[in-house]
């Protein structure tokens, strides 16, 4: 049983050559220049940006240069500020070899941006394209950087852009016990709001430690809606490479947690999954290559399913779909195949219950119904910080 928000997703079904023309004509924050050059002028400007800050085809960081901006100091999450980096791979601060300006990596040494980093800086843009889902690390490091910039009094700007996951709400709340660095608010898997529109969030639910508040501004997308199809015109990491991937992302991610490849190492990570004891007639082979260094099961046939005849309206349609990772346990413990690693399944998931009812033999369906008093509850909370309509 689907939680009711699911409904909105029909009018990704419906979409006229008008909306398709409306979506042509989506302005997002960064290339709304005039509303935020003004705060900028004369500062000391930190950026906290990957490579998908791009204003038209030019970089922000290059843009604001060309504009007399003084860009102090560039902050890069996981992936790095080009957006090569192999997932979780740790990356160390150097400086831009574009520009010659300072990178102090947030995905290395320390995960949270150092006070005195911060305070160098008068005032901090971020400007990153999400994908809508708490584990993607890209909402924690935001948060991170909401937490220093607040306690060392610097004020946020957030140049806001679409989430490809936007039109619906799914998943469990993260419990207290599972939060980590890919899940560190409460949240459901699937939260269907913009980074700008989660900033707020964080401010006016108190998130913060301490009781600060961030000095914030947003700078808004024109012409987006949530029922909006928005296909990323760069890929926000090396493993979520098309629209695709982005869809099935927050029905897969699971399996990260589990023995069975996600394609890591493949032309199409994120469209399949495998392991070399699953029945089926599907096969690859996982090698290692750039944004994939040691993948799981390298150089070993994995047999599994392959997704890339499913449509992105049809798996956003059904919202997150546990099958696969129920179906893959049912047959990898059948032949004595060790299926969960650790617990990084339960902080991807954030609760327990969802293995243990997995474990007991629960199809997906009973066990996705269990979350649906958590989303219901989500969406009337976070109501007072949205922006953007359906």
């Amino acid at each position: 049983m689907k939680n009711f928000l699911l409904s909105i997703l029909l009018w990704l079904l419906a979409l006229t050559s008008a909306e398709a023309a409306e979506s042509d004509s989506l302005v997002v924050g960064d290339c709304r220049l005039p509303e935020y050059i003004h705060l900028l002028e004369g500062k000391r400007v930190g950026v906290l940006a990957n490579h998908t800050a791009v204003v038209g085809s030019t970089h922000l960081v290059d843009t604001l240069l060309h504009s007399g901006v003084d860009v102090k100091r560039i902050f890069a999450p996981e992936h790095g500020f080009r957006g090569t980096a192999s997932a979780g791979e740790h990356i160390a601060s150097s400086r831009d070899a574009y520009t010659g300006i300072e990178i102090v990596s947030l995905y290395g040494a320390n995960r949270a941006p150092k006070a005195n980093d911060v305070f160098g800086c008068d005032v901090v843009v971020v400007d990153i394209q999400d994908v809508g889902v708490r584990f993607y690390t890209f909402l924690s490091t935001m948060y991170l950087m909401m937490q220093t910039c607040a306690d060392v009094g610097v004020p946020m700007i957030v140049l806001d852009r679409p989430n490809p996951n936007g039109a619906y709400v799914d998943g469990p709340i993260i419990e207290e016990q599972y939060r980590s660095f890919v899940g560190m608010l409460p949240l459901p898997v699937v939260h269907g709001m913009t980074l700008g529109e989660l900033a707020r969030m964080i401010n006016g639910e108190g998130w913060l430690h301490g009781g600060v508040k961030c000095e914030l501004t947003v700078v808004p997308c024109l012409g987006y809606r949530r029922s909006m199809r928005y296909d990323l015109p760069i890929a926000p990491s090396p493993n979520l490479p098309t629209p695709l991937s982005v869809a099935l992302y927050p029905s897969l991610c699971y399996f990260e947690g589990t023995s069975v490849s996600v394609g890591r190492g493949t032309d199409y990570p994120f469209e399949c999954y495998g392991h070399p004891a699953l029945q089926a007639e599907f096969e690859f082979t996982p090698e290692e290559r750039a944004g994939a260094k040691n993948p799981p099961h390298k150089g070993v046939t994995c047999k599994g399913v392959d997704m890339r005849g499913s449509s992105v309206e049809e798996v956003m349609m059904g919202g997150i779909d546990l099958g696969p990772v129920v179906e893959a346990y049912r047959q990898l413990a059948a032949v004595g195949e060790r299926f969960f690693v650790g617990d990084f399944f339960e902080k991807l998931i954030g609760t327990r219950y969802v293995r243990d009812m997995i474990e007991m033999g629960y199809s997906a369906d009973e066990i996705e119904a269990m979350w649906k008093d958590d989303v219901e509850r989500f969406v009337a909370q976070r109501a007072q910080y949205l922006i953007y309509e359906y």
